[in-house]
């Protein structure tokens, strides 16, 4: 399936990078994001599971065990505080 991902903040400068659109057969987000880390070097830095990174699903605040679907857009970004 094809879904574009799109990176936020800290995470997109660490990429060099604001949005892709990939083919991917990762059935959930965190399989997803465990195949970006497969890549290596600075998506596996920028989205390792020790780092507090937040996800998006479709614009709504998903985790790990929501389903992809074909077209889907997909968001990482670090959380965000303010004041």
């Amino acid at each position: 399936m094809k879904v574009t991902v799109r990176y936020f903040a800290a995470i997109r400068e660490a990429l060099g990078t604001g949005a892709e659109t990939l083919e991917t057969a990762a059935p959930t987000l965190g399989a997803l994001r465990d195949e970006l880390i497969a890549r290596g070097g600075a998506h596996a830095q920028a989205l390792a599971r020790g780092q507090a990174v937040r996800m998006a699903l479709n614009q709504v605040m998903a985790f790990d065990d929501a389903a992809l679907a074909d077209g889907a857009e997909v968001a990482f970004f670090p959380p965000v505080t303010g004041g």
